[in-house]
């Protein structure tokens, strides 16, 4: 099978790849869309030292499974679990310490024809969610993760740092919570996808200092981190969703003076997200840049790390 492998940080589109077996209890997906996210671009600058074949946001087809998934598009948690560690016993398998990661961490991923994930990881895509529209299911779960993790109300100011793909998710699914919020970035058509929906946008220097409960760093840079850490009033809570290449640098000292809780946050519920792609409450067909097919794996990285490009998606079957 064709498949797109990372190796020494370099990309090679492979066409000799063996189909893989499903061990007991995994399935063989047959993947038919998937998504270039920015952990992919990560991986690519060496945040984390992995080999095999990139991809993790994915729609795929059920061709070896269980009778009632076999034929059957389904999207998939990305987290492979050992069931029997101290983080899966308490009900937390995202942080299994015997886990693989989907395209990630010692698992091959999505961009190629097949892959496999354990059963239990597979959920079913409703009928009236387009394929492509399905692929955004895992970082719509990823951005519902922060209402998992803090308790949300109409009555805090809450501040999202970041226009690009994550950011726009994140702010959509943060503004179903009816909280006062404010999205900041640097483009004016980025921005503009999110005020078509109601929600307030502003350029990123208009931000004041002190002055929100919560603030979410969707940028992966410095300066984001930055802007979402001045805007916190004391006691506020300073939400990370996403991974940086290099090591960030801050002060501490303030942390402590302030009181601020810093707050990691990454994979979400699934079934959630699809919920919401299925009754519409999130869009994000103005998300979608461009669309590659496989055998164009390369050009489409080249296209996903241009400036001001939001999702890349790959057609692989």
């Amino acid at each position: 099978m064709k498949g797109l492998w990372l190796e020494n940080n370099q990309l090679q589109l492979r066409t000799n790849i063996p189909i893989p077996q499903p061990p007991p209890g995994e399935a063989l997906v047959r993947v038919l869309r998937a998504g270039i996210c920015n952990t992919d671009l990560e991986l690519l600058r060496g945040y984390y030292p992995y080999t095999g074949i990139l991809g993790h946001e994915f729609v795929g087809v059920v061709a070896q499974g269980p009778e009632n998934l076999v034929n059957k598009r389904v999207v998939g948690e990305i987290n492979a679990v050992c069931g029997k560690c101290r983080f899966c016993r308490s009900g937390q398998p995202t942080h299994c310490e015997n886990r693989t990661v989907l395209g990630i961490v010692n698992r091959n991923g999505a961009f190629a024809d097949y892959l496999c994930l354990p059963i239990e990881n597979l959920h079913p895509v409703p009928d009236n969610v387009p394929t492509e529209v399905a692929t955004f299911t895992e970082p719509i779960a990823a951005a519902l993760e922060i209402q998992q993790q803090i308790p949300l109300s109409v009555n805090q100011r809450v501040l999202v740092v970041g226009d690009g793909k994550l950011g726009q998710l994140v702010a959509q699914t943060l503004a179903l919570t009816g909280c006062d919020l404010l999205a900041v970035g640097r483009h004016r058509d980025k921005l503009a996808n999110l005020e078509a929906r109601g929600i307030k946008t502003g350029f990123v220097e208009a931000v004041t200092d002190r002055a929100f409960d919560i603030s979410v760093e969707c940028t992966g840079n410095p300066e984001g981190f930055a802007i979402a850490r001045r805007a916190l009033r004391p006691r506020g809570t300073l939400i990370l969703k996403s991974t940086y290449a290099g090591n960030l640098s801050f002060d501490v000292s303030s942390l402590v003076v302030d009181e601020i809780t810093l707050i990691g946050s990454r994979c979400g519920p699934f079934p959630a997200a699809l919920d919401l792609l299925a009754a519409e409450k999130v869009d994000v067909q103005p998300l979608i840049h461009a669309t590659y097919p496989l055998s164009d794996a390369l050009a489409a990285f080249e296209q996903a790390q241009r400036k001001g490009v939001m999702k890349v998606l790959l057609e692989i079957s």
